[in-house]
């Protein structure tokens, strides 16, 4: 698949985004979700090397298709790895998934009911590595705790200062402007997000996209707008919390928008299980978030 390949079949592909991209201080409790108890490992490195097996056994899984997976985001050190002797963007793209690249850095202390993306000083290096690594596009996530209108639209002005940078490599940044589900001023976060959305989008230069990925909001159709702005190129979901069930539905009650799951799409897997098994088991899991996400 080439750029313009790529394109077409995250715009229109019946599929979803699986998040394969948990990185620092959430690859152990990613580990311990799949079986992996802390102690099976000495260092950072060996950590790392359990989860890019986890990670290369979903890929190379029967299960995990472009048919019903059109992309799937990656992990800075998944992405350097390699998935039996192929670069891991290249073993994805043979299979007809699309690759992304999680670029931010983790957050900021909250300020303003937000948590802002730590600096990424070493933003174009990594741009340009993805780019040549065949990587088509960029994931950047912050977190929206409370409906507080200066820290959501500092959040948002942020993440789309990012994307420029992410577009002026010939990437496409998927922005993630996350919304805690347990924020007890949830549908307001949506209506602020919403509106402050619109006004970035607004001001893209003509012919820019961008894709979102969003928290599902609290009324179903509310962001029914930026599904169908001439701006954006798809909007994703996160699960968010949810377990995948309830996710599942969730996202089905929301016209237009497609899976984007980590946590509701791992959740069954489990490193002790033959291979069978396991192929059984993320085909199950992703039969439900694909229904989900072309309901």
């Amino acid at each position: 698949m080439n750029t313009a390949d790529m394109t077409a079949k995250i715009a229109a592909g019946q599929g979803f985004i699986a998040a394969l991209d948990q990185s620092g201080g959430s690859t152990p409790k990613a580990l311990k979700g799949y079986g992996i108890e802390e102690g099976a490992w000495s260092n950072d490195e060996e950590m790392f090397g359990l989860i890019h097996d986890m990670r290369s056994r979903i890929i190379r899984s029967k299960a995990f298709s472009g048919d019903r997976v059109i992309g799937a985001i990656l992990f800075e050190r998944t992405m350097d790895g390699s998935v039996d002797g192929k670069p891991t963007p290249a073993a994805l793209i043979e299979k007809g998934v699309v690759p992304f690249i999680k670029i931010d850095k983790g957050l900021e202390d909250e300020a303003n009911g937000v948590q802002m993306m730590k600096p990424m000083p070493d933003l174009d290096a990594l741009l340009s590595r993805s780019k040549a690594l065949g990587v088509f596009g960029t994931k950047e996530r912050s977190v929206i705790n409370s409906a507080n209108r200066e820290g959501i639209a500092a959040i948002v002005a942020q993440q789309f200062e990012v994307g420029q940078q992410v577009l002026s490599h010939g990437m496409m940044p998927m922005i993630e402007p996350e919304i805690n589900i347990k924020s007890a001023t949830r549908a307001e976060c949506d209506a602020i997000l919403l509106d402050e959305t619109l006004k970035q989008l607004d001001a893209l230069a003509p012919g820019q996209q961008v894709m979102l990925k969003l928290s599902l909001p609290v009324e179903a159709g509310t962001f029914d707008p930026l599904v169908n702005h001439p701006k954006v190129l798809r909007v994703v979901a996160l699960s968010g919390g949810y377990k995948r069930p309830e996710a599942c539905v969730e996202l089905a009650k929301n016209h237009g928008i497609i899976a984007s799951f980590s946590r509701a799409l791992l959740e069954d897997l489990r490193h002790q299980m033959s291979d069978d098994e396991f192929d059984a088991s993320l085909d199950e899991a992703i039969a439900a978030i694909h229904k989900a996400s072309i309901a």
